[in-house]
């Protein structure tokens, strides 16, 4: 226990700044639901960003620091410790199981998918 189901995401910085990603993270996740996303509940769906680089770290603290609603956004921010790839099963989701539901919003799905091929 103590994991948290998670996206790993590649960038190319000369397209997508940090910034930007946060400002994507946060129209696909409630930032103030603690221990959930979508119809997902439990320590496994908590939402955080996760890096082994610093850098990345501190753009995304400063970016939740740097909003509004700040004392609201229950988003963790840690150094990732172990990242384990999930099963085949659980990999392109949505393709291989397209009846079933994604409590993001398909609009935005599509939005970004031309950002990265593993987005």
């Amino acid at each position: 226990d103590g994991y948290a189901e998670c996206v790993r995401s590649s960038f190319d910085p000369q397209v997508v700044s940090v910034t930007q990603l946060m400002e994507y993270f946060f129209e696909i996740i409630d930032p103030y639901g603690l221990n959930k996303q979508g119809p997902d509940e439990g320590e496994k769906y908590r939402t955080g960003v996760y890096s082994r680089e610093q850098s990345h770290l501190d753009w995304a603290k400063n970016y939740i620091d740097g909003r509004p609603d700040a004392s609201k956004v229950v988003v963790e921010v840690l150094p990732l410790s172990n990242y384990v790839k999930s099963d085949d099963e659980h990999q392109d989701r949505l393709s291989l199981h397209p009846q079933e539901q994604c409590h993001i919003p398909p609009e935005l799905l599509h939005k970004y998918k031309g950002l990265s091929q593993d987005f």
